[in-house]
């Protein structure tokens, strides 16, 4: 006779995190996976007699998309560069033209802007890392939120899982962003904008996953625009000059500092 199975007991949210960490691709095998695919694409559409320059833009486009799959800058920048930078290390390199090495400059420029450089370029939001945050900064159907920098919408789509009857919006500076973020949130309003430059103030609670030094300009604007009793939610980096409301633990080594305006 076979002794019941014991059932098993739900992941917590660090539980989770560590067990996707055990799937993940150790570095650099994604970058190797990914140049990889650059190459194989480049010589299949070179052995097709497709022009060149299309196949350096195909290929180096689809590094681009690779890139975007690692929450780590560095990491997405040598994946997105490893083709291009083999190829001119290479004798095919050297029959493109060279106003041709602009393609990938371009490309990478149409993605990230000059402009949101300052700011943090693609930092994925981790799923499950806002769990609770309901029960701390409570939000009704009239409210609306703001993903400050909402990338490829991986914020978004947590702010909804926790606030499903709220008006989700999405604030990107990057063109390709923004309609790849449009696509992935339906559930959102996406828009392009420059987050230093819109008006906070018709917000319940404003969402950033940006850099350190991004941090003090946003606790002033949250203390200038932000109405009593809305929120400033940052993941990881704590805001200066602002006293945390609570702080949420899901990760170790990703706090979310919950700030509300007096």
């Amino acid at each position: 006779m076979t002794a019941p199975k014991t059932p098993r007991k739900p992941l917590s949210g660090s539980a989770k995190h560590t067990a996707a960490s055990r799937r993940a691709l150790p570095w650099p095998l994604p970058a190797l996976i990914a140049w990889s695919a650059c190459w194989a694409l480049f010589l299949g559409l070179h052995a097709l007699d497709t022009p060149i320059l299309w196949s350096l833009s195909l290929a180096t486009g689809l590094g681009l998309a690779a890139s975007l799959r690692t929450d780590s800058l560095w990491r997405a920048f040598f994946i997105a560069a490893g083709f291009p930078l083999s190829l001119a290390a290479s004798s095919l390199g050297a029959s493109l033209p060279a106003w041709g090495w602009l393609i990938p400059l371009a490309l990478l420029l149409l993605l990230y802007p000059m402009s949101a450089w300052r700011d943090a370029p693609l930092f994925p939001t981790p799923q499950g890392i806002l769990d609770g945050l309901d029960k701390i900064a409570p939000l009704t159907c009239a409210d609306r939120v703001l993903d400050a920098g909402c990338g490829l919408g991986a914020g978004l789509a947590e702010l909804y899982r926790v606030y499903p009857q709220t008006q989700l919006d999405g604030l990107e500076k990057s063109w390709v962003l923004r309609i790849l973020c449009a696509w992935y949130c339906p559930f959102a309003r996406v828009r392009h904008g420059d987050i230093w430059k819109e008006d906070w103030s018709a917000y319940s609670m404003v969402y950033m996953f940006q850099r350190p030094e991004s941090m003090g300009p946003a606790a002033e604007k949250a203390r200038r625009e932000l109405l009593k009793g809305s929120w400033l939610v940052s993941l990881e980096f704590e805001a200066p000059m602002l006293t945390p409301f609570a702080v949420l633990s899901n990760r170790a080594d990703k706090p979310v500092w919950v700030y509300r305006m007096d």
